[in-house]
């Protein structure tokens, strides 16, 4: 099993009310993802035996309008952004001098969320669920920038929420 810290910060007060034990239940996610990653790829990072670790913010399309537009170009919210250490230059160095490999950092929109799992007509705790798989998906340096990408890290992601008794979201 992998061992994994999640740092998770409740940014917008309705999150709580929208999702019961939030933080325990990002914290599962995280393990169920972390785990059936380290089991069906072949990262160096995940084979180290360290600690794995991201930052969450639960926030507010406020706030994720804000970020998107600084640093995706923009102007609007969406339900959850992911900023990779992975992709930096020293991250490689992190990993051999670090006990915890600090993965990154996600921010989720409350707001995009419910109107999101509210046309889809699927739960809250569905919807997050499978925003913060992808999230942390992308935090491990999957993406999804063409068709072949895309397909990909959705079996991951379906096979994951399967693990955690979550429909798969892609099925019509």
């Amino acid at each position: 099993m992998s061992k994994t810290e999640l740092n998770a910060f409740v940014d917008e007060p309705g999150w709580e009310a929208a999702l019961e034990h939030i933080q325990e239940l990002s914290s599962r996610v995280f393990a169920a993802t972390a785990d059936y990653i380290a089991a069906h790829e072949d990262f160096d990072f995940m084979q180290t035996g360290k600690t794995l670790s991201i930052n969450l913010s639960l926030s507010n399309d406020a706030e994720v309008q804000k970020l998107n537009a600084e640093f995706r170009h923009l102007d609007k919210p969406t339900n959850v952004l992911s900023f990779a250490n992975i992709d930096d230059e020293c991250f490689d160095d992190m990993v051999a001098e670090s006990d915890v490999i600090e993965l990154g950092d996600i921010i989720i929109a409350l707001e995009t969320m419910q109107k999101e799992a509210a046309l889809k007509n699927i739960s809250l705790h569905d919807h997050y669920c499978h925003l913060l798989i992808h999230g942390i998906l992308h935090l491990m340096g999957f993406d999804h920038q063409d068709d072949a990408e895309a397909e990909y890290m959705e079996n991951h992601e379906i096979r994951i929420l399967a693990l955690l008794n979550v429909p798969n979201p892609y099925q019509e």
